[in-house]
């Protein structure tokens, strides 16, 4: 199971935005696979627990995406049977993802998100995959963006998106280009098969 925890950066600055952001992870996708929606836990921070790596790493590279949080993934086993909040529930997930947002929201990792489950080492090489990821999402401009939702929202051609957003379809593929969107998109498969097989373990042994 994976257990995702965000803590808000600077929220006595920023204010609260708690609300809009669990309004946003709802309506990222209909196939999300949530096994307990996201909801605030405490304070300025949230949490959700999900059933699959691909639905996991969307969520937190959405979270990147908004540059206010810091990011915690645990991954392991949750007790069983899950209590109806994500607030009631405990397990070793649980535990992994407290551990993973307190080192998220320090010093000692160049991004601030951080990956815990019972193989350490496994647990740290996904940790720098997902930051290098993050990084590339987290430095978008907001033309970058722009193109990318275009595209992923009518799975339109460069030509198509340069007529909606009135540029040419060279100016598109910069955007794209500058992006890293194909570079990023690559590499989902590869941070998805490594993030489950941390939850490979736990399956085994239930």
């Amino acid at each position: 199971m994976f257990v995702v925890t965000a803590d808000q950066n600077a929220s006595r600055r920023r204010g609260d935005l708690v609300p809009e952001t669990l309004e946003h992870l709802q309506h990222i996708g209909t196939d999300l696979e949530f096994t307990l929606p996201f909801e605030r836990t405490v304070g300025d921070e949230i949490q959700g627990v999900l059933a699959s790596a691909a639905s996991t790493l969307r969520i937190v590279l959405a979270l990147h995406r908004r540059q206010d949080w810091s990011v915690g993934i645990g991954v392991g086993e949750v007790d069983r049977p899950l209590a109806e909040s994500s607030r009631a529930s405990s397990g070793p997930a649980f535990l992994h993802a407290r551990e993973a947002v307190e080192r998220a929201r320090g010093r000692t990792v160049p991004v601030p998100m951080a990956v815990t489950a019972d193989d350490d080492d496994s647990a740290g090489e996904v940790e720098a995959l997902l930051q290098l990821l993050a990084s590339v999402v987290r430095r978008r401009t907001t033309a970058g963006w722009e193109a990318i939702d275009l595209l992923m929202a009518t799975g339109g051609t460069g030509r198509e998106i340069a007529a909606e957003l009135r540029i040419s379809p060279q100016a598109v593929s910069d955007r794209l280009r500058t992006a890293m969107w194909d570079e990023e998109r690559a590499v989902h498969p590869l941070a998805e098969r490594l993030l489950a097989s941390l939850d490979k373990p736990a399956k085994q042994a239930s």
